[in-house]
């Protein structure tokens, strides 16, 4: 069921996605959400500042561009977004040092729908409350 605007989600893939691409589209498009896709930094960076983002969903090792550097990118924006990192191998090491330096969660590839979904979701509600994201009264 597509959201309405005020909880749309735009968000941008980083990375390859080889075997998950046409699911991550599918899940996006049942939603009523915008998938933007880059495959290199430079080019992601160029959709962040062509485009309101609001989360980053990253593997975990993108050549010359691991999920750190995502982030530390990121941090360098005015309404940074929140960084989802993706992986084949996600454990709990992986997940606890993604937390720990400030992304927002781990996906394991391949990808499930249900937890695709609900993580996008549950990020794209948590850059809405961010300091920058009030209005003044």
């Amino acid at each position: 069921m597509p959201e309405d605007r005020e909880h749309a989600v735009s968000a941008l893939a980083v990375g390859e996605y080889e075997t998950d691409r046409l699911l991550l589209h599918e899940i996006f498009r049942r939603c009523g959400w915008r998938l933007f896709e880059a495959r290199d930094r430079r080019r992601a960076l160029e959709c962040l500042e062509r485009n309101p983002v609001q989360v980053v969903i990253a593997e975990s090792e993108v050549r010359n561009w691991n999920w750190r550097r995502v982030l530390s990118d990121l941090r360098r924006l005015p309404a940074p977004p929140q960084l989802v990192v993706t992986s084949r191998i996600a454990d709990d090491y992986l997940w606890a040092e993604v937390l720990n330096v400030g992304g927002y969660d781990v996906l394991t590839q391949p990808f499930e729908a249900d937890e695709v979904e609900r993580v996008i979701a549950s990020a794209r509600r948590h850059f809405e409350v961010r300091p920058w994201s009030v209005s003044p009264a």
